[in-house]
């Protein structure tokens, strides 16, 4: 009985890491369409964001509809805060090695969602907010 509990507690703190994985994919794609072009602009190098433009023309696109990707970046990033809450008490196993295993997982897995909550916010910031300001 301790070892399916263990095993679940494992594998749900595994897909817990491959959802916040996939919610810091798409907080950088936050960056991609509007942090990055306003950085390149403000260090002067416009001719550098044309020919980054004309290399990958679909960051033009994902700066037309950022209300969806940055919609869906923050859906992400809200089922991966339920699943990283949800996750804080789950059992790690009794064996020692991957008791410690399990809770470095758990802290890389925290790290990693705050990575990409701030990649997200910097990118809101940039998109919805640096426009108004300035």
């Amino acid at each position: 009985m301790t070892q399916t509990s263990a095993g679940s507690g494992s594998s749900g703190l595994k897909q817990n890491l491959v959802l916040v994985c996939v919610s810091l994919f798409t907080s950088s794609g936050t960056l991609i369409c509007c942090a990055l072009p306003a950085l390149f602009v403000s260090i002067g190098a416009g001719a550098a964001l044309a020919g980054l433009v004309s290399n990958v023309p679909q960051i033009v696109w994902v700066s037309q509809h950022k209300e969806v990707v940055f919609g869906f970046a923050g859906f992400m990033l809200a089922l991966a805060g339920i699943m990283q809450w949800r996750a804080r008490s789950l059992p790690c196993p009794a064996d020692p090695q991957q008791a410690k295993a399990c809770m470095f997982m758990r802290h890389m897995s925290f790290a990693i969602y705050l990575f990409s909550l701030t990649l997200f916010l910097v990118g809101v910031f940039f998109a919805f907010m640096a426009p108004l300001l300035f």
